[in-house]
């Protein structure tokens, strides 16, 4: 069986109340990044964040920390997207991205959802919702849009899907050729409190991989499980045995079950797990190959 990649999801919206070393700084961001790829993780993605662990869109957070990475590491580097909130539209969400390529330091990936979905968060001891939600819009033209864009940047899309119709939009998307084969699929599970994602057990995995799009024997599809708002160890044996890959971090939930871990220690005790499964661990170099060469700009 191929080897495993590890992608370590390092502060997503994760604050240091509940586990003090999510990073929010790029000195921060870019020491954790360091630290993980040492542990064994062949890409790491992340928020650009403020000092107080807000959200930032500034390029020139972006391009300290992906600089400060490049500079002393080949881990592959995937940044998120701005936020769609407050009704930005695909070229300001993706701003930062199109100024590092100019710049010549366009990351390895950027993440595409590929689809709308609603945000909700359920208390089902107190059977209430918390707060009012929000709904991620990702329309199929400005997905399209967006794939072309990365496209021309030499980025390759890492195709989030919550779903199965988000699935299913996937594989449409490598069907008409607007993402290359190999693509890089990341199928969203979540806890009990979040309910926008399948459930985080082997059923909603299970129900993945049963649709997983095969269109054709040339769009090879590889793809990871991430778990919001769970620990990801107790689907790691479905997902070694399945063949898949790893998203997983701070990012996600505190992994308390480790005390008050880095990024790193969760990236080890994931690559442990897989060693003993019999699965070896994906250098940066190794996951390059696997999920093809980074495009060239046309």
């Amino acid at each position: 069986m191929e080897k495993l990649i590890i992608e370590v999801r390092m502060n997503e919206a994760a604050r240091k109340e509940a586990n003090p070393h999510v990073p929010y700084t790029p000195d921060e961001i870019v020491a954790d990044a360091l630290a993980c790829a040492e542990a064994g993780a062949a890409i790491v993605h992340f928020h650009a964040r403020n000092a107080d662990g807000s959200e930032s869109n500034s390029v020139d957070d972006y391009r300290r920390i992906v600089s400060g990475i490049r500079a002393k590491s080949d881990v592959l580097i995937h940044p998120t997207l701005g936020q769609f909130f407050g009704g930005a539209g695909p070229d300001q969400r993706m701003a930062h991205i199109e100024a590092l390529a100019e710049e010549g330091l366009a990351p390895d990936m950027a993440p595409l959802d590929t689809g709308s979905n609603n945000i909700d968060m359920f208390d089902w001891q107190a059977k209430e919702f918390v707060g009012e939600g929000q709904v991620y819009v990702n329309t199929a033209a400005n997905l399209r849009y967006m794939a072309g864009r990365l496209r021309e940047w030499g980025v390759r899309p890492q195709l989030c899907s919550w779903s199965i119709p988000n699935l299913r939009l996937a594989g449409a998307f490598l069907a008409a050729g607007l993402v290359p084969a190999p693509a890089f699929v990341t199928l969203v599970l979540s806890g009990e409190r979040g309910i926008m994602g399948h459930p985080a057990t082997e059923a909603g995995l299970r129900a993945y991989l049963d649709c997983m799009p095969n269109e054709a024997p040339e769009q090879t599809i590889e793809w990871s499980a991430l778990c919001g708002g769970r620990e990801i160890f107790n689907l790691l044996p479905m997902i070694l045995r399945e063949g898949g890959h790893v998203s997983a971090g701070l990012g996600d939930t505190t992994y308390s079950s480790l005390g008050q871990p880095t990024n790193a220690d969760v990236v080890r005790a994931i690559a442990a797990i897989a060693r003993d499964a019999g699965r070896e661990i994906a250098t940066p170099e190794e996951a390059r190959a696997m999920l093809g060469k980074q495009l060239q700009p046309a």
